[in-house]
């Protein structure tokens, strides 16, 4: 049975400032939680229903009832299981191959697939500006379906990494050069920009490189690309190279 203690705990842990309090996050389902245990990350609790027992019984699982999942859960539709990870140290960011940048992303729909097409094009690091929605909120690890597990995630000061990294910048503005006939480099910066406002003038000025996905509708009155989208196009386009 939950405990009273239990379940504060976990409900807490939606908000942000919990997170960082207890150092803990929560991830649900079973496809998430089996990749995140069979990560680097440490788990701290693990809770599930009875029919799923077998498949955690080595994560020393507490057994729990649909009832009381529903009541912890953040999903619409619990998923059987629900794991508390620790939240890990600081990684240290290895100035090598492709780095993914991240000024001021604030949708966890948008962080989430940025950090699944991270893990699928071979992105091994994504750096965030300490604006950018946090990747252990509960709506981003599940946007994540696992691949948290396999990305390093550093919240930084943004514009005093890319002042003093020596690999060149490239960054996603209206205005760039067309990225399909640009020249791009397999050890990079790649800069992506908030929802609304794009790259901010202050990380724009420290870019080398500026591109863009050209428009080729001659009717649309689309704006912009949605950046999980836009990234996806990049990634493929640096890989391609």
């Amino acid at each position: 049975m939950l405990s009273k203690n239990q379940s504060k705990l976990i409900t807490s842990l939606q908000q942000k400032k919990y997170r960082m309090q207890y150092q803990l996050f929560v991830a649900e389902g079973i496809k998430v939680v089996n990749e995140l245990l069979s990560s680097n990350y440490e788990l701290h609790e693990l809770f599930c229903t009875e029919d799923c027992f077998v498949s955690f019984k080595n994560s020393d699982p507490q057994i729990i009832s649909e009832k009381e999942l529903s009541k912890i859960s953040n999903l619409s539709s619990p998923n059987k299981v629900l794991g508390l990870f620790k939240i890990p140290t600081t990684y240290k960011i290895k100035e090598e191959g492709l780095i993914l940048a991240l000024d001021d992303i604030n949708d966890p729909g948008n962080l989430g697939t940025i950090i699944r097409l991270s893990d699928w094009f071979g992105v091994s690091h994504i750096v965030c500006s300490k604006n950018t929605v946090d990747c252990y909120n509960q709506k981003v690890v599940q946007a994540t379906m696992g691949s948290l597990a396999r990305i390093s995630i550093s919240y930084i000061d943004l514009v005093a990494f890319l002042k003093e990294i020596e690999l060149p910048i490239y960054g996603a503005v209206m205005d760039g050069a067309n990225v399909y006939t640009s020249n791009l480099q397999e050890n990079a910066v790649l800069v992506m920009g908030n929802e609304s406002n794009g790259v901010s003038k202050t990380i724009e000025s420290l870019i080398n490189s500026k591109i863009t996905i050209p428009r080729y509708s001659k009717t649309t009155v689309t704006e912009s690309l949605n950046v999980a989208t836009a990234t996806a196009i990049l990634l493929n386009e640096f890989r391609r190279e």
